[in-house]
């Protein structure tokens, strides 16, 4: 098995040691990614491609090992197609053609087309002689509409290297963009709502490593829902680089501002403190930049006027990737990087919400509204701000000492799986003689007051991370028959 990944063009037209330097870390980044998913994978670097090849035997190839490679490289940045390629030995024109036949008859069905070879190696034949004897067969043996060599709708690509031929069997979109770790990292102002999950992805497809800041303003089931799209995010978009969750604990900071300032300037002044706040970890963590959700005018704090003040307080560059898109566009990249439901089911928690809040405020009036705010309470929020590496979530969040998991299922005892459907598809649970219910974690609090309060539910997910945090937040809100299972093979 092996693919061919193309460049994300803008990677090509860079000076030749920009390019090298490109091309070695989106090597290295696949290599990580994939060598998780199997020990046998080699990726190789040439100038203009990379080369994915899985070296053990076919007898010895897991089964889904394709389709969790497809699905891996379609989500690394700096990819921006790649080629799904079947290898043969190469024995003479006639074997070549039914190998191109079979893997090309249905592609073409109706569609002209035309033959590309490349040659590599010492051979007694041309590429061209090759490309009219595999062209010609296709053209009498399937159900092509003919062959066009100028504007053929399928391009049917071999290639031959010595004695091994090659087949292009389908070509995949990447997700384009700059290898993760080959621009300078960022510190992206995490809220878990629709704006800030796509503006973080969006810094990560452009090579930013992307650490996760998040102001927690009084709600726990919130910090629980912002790391897990956090980690999300990181698992399926970033998982090559190790970045920091940071929590700020911000209630104290809130009550300040409803003590001393006006309901009118709540808002912007919120927004400052955050602002302040978030400087002074990006300087503990010498990020050069910050990263926010926000998009001109879909709030009042997000008009113009609003968004220089809020700009004022910052000594770091402030990167808005949303700052023109309109709303229904950014919903739609959610559902396209698999986060919707995380958005849609997302916690709210607000405690400076103003009935007529100011578009347009004015610095000196801002001023003199901080002027009352207490700002040894941020200094304190600072202080108590929890740093952690992203992928250390669950130890962190001391859930282990309180909700056991279980390796074995009593008759009492049901199984909720509560794993997203994609990912329940591909990786059934099976678990012979155990009830299992199938609710995801965006439907949790709602179904689960409909069920059986006598029995006992157990969470399942695959790492054991997400269905922790559901069962402790559950657990707090007074649901006490809730634990969690993992398999003693996941341990």
């Amino acid at each position: 098995m092996k693919f061919i990944i193309k460049l994300f063009p803008e990677i090509t037209i860079k000076s030749r040691p920009v390019r090298k330097r490109l091309v070695a870390r989106l090597q290295n980044n696949i290599q990580i990614i994939l060598g998780r998913i199997h020990p046998e994978v080699k990726v190789s670097a040439f100038w203009d491609k990379i080369e994915v090849v899985y070296e053990g035997g076919l007898s010895s190839m897991p089964a889904t090992l394709r389709d969790d490679l497809v699905d891996a490289l379609k989500r690394i940045p700096g990819i921006q197609t790649f080629l799904e390629v079947e290898q043969h030995p190469l024995e003479d024109f006639h074997q070549a053609y039914e190998r191109t036949r079979d893997a090309y008859a249905e592609r073409l069905k109706g569609k002209t087309f035309k033959v590309r070879v490349r040659r590599s190696g010492k051979h007694e034949f041309t590429s061209v002689e090759m490309e009219r004897y595999v062209g010609g067969g296709l053209r009498q043996h399937t159900e092509a509409a003919g062959v066009d060599v100028h504007k053929p709708e399928v391009w049917v690509d071999l290639e031959v290297r010595d004695d091994r031929l090659f087949i292009v069997t389908d070509i995949h979109p990447g997700l384009g963009g700059y290898p993760l770790g080959t621009q300078e990292p960022v510190l992206s102002l995490i809220s878990g709502g629709f704006d800030s999950i796509v503006a973080s992805w969006m810094t990560m497809r452009r090579g930013c490593k992307t650490h996760f800041l998040f102001f927690n303003l009084g709600g726990h089931a919130h910090e629980i829902g912002v790391k897990q799209v956090s980690l999300y995010l990181w698992k399926r978009y970033g998982s090559s680089a190790r970045v920091k969750f940071i929590t700020v604990p911000f209630e104290e900071v809130v009550g300040e501002i409803l003590q001393s300032v006006d309901r009118s300037h709540m808002g912007v002044v919120l927004k400052r403190m955050m602002m302040r706040a978030a400087d002074k970890v990006a300087d503990r963590m010498n990020l050069p930049a910050l990263v926010t959700g926000e998009s001109i005018a879909q709030v009042s704090s997000q008009t113009l006027p609003n968004l220089n003040l809020i700009d004022n307080v910052a000594e770091h560059l402030v990167i808005r990737p949303l700052v023109t898109m309109d709303k229904p566009d950014i919903i739609e990249y959610s559902r396209q990087i698999g986060c919707f439901e995380f958005a849609s089911a997302m916690p709210e928690f607000c405690g400076v919400i103003s009935d007529k809040p100011t578009t347009a405020a004015r610095k000196e009036r801002v001023e003199r509204e901080e002027s009352g705010f207490d700002f040894e309470v941020l200094e304190r929020a600072l202080e108590s701000a929890e740093v952690i590496s992203i992928d250390e979530i669950v130890e962190n969040q001391n859930i282990n000492s309180e909700i056991q998991a279980l390796t074995r299922v009593d008759a009492n005892q049901s199984i909720i799986d509560i794993r997203a459907p994609h990912e329940e598809e591909r990786k059934p649970l099976n678990l012979p003689g155990c009830t299992i219910l199938k609710i995801p974690f965006y439907d949790l609090e709602t179904k689960i007051k409909t069920l059986d309060g006598e029995r006992e539910y157990l969470l399942y997910c695959e790492k054991g991370v997400m269905s922790q945090m559901h069962a402790q937040s559950l657990v707090e809100k007074g649901f006490e028959n809730i634990g969690v299972y993992r398999p003693a093979s996941a341990k």
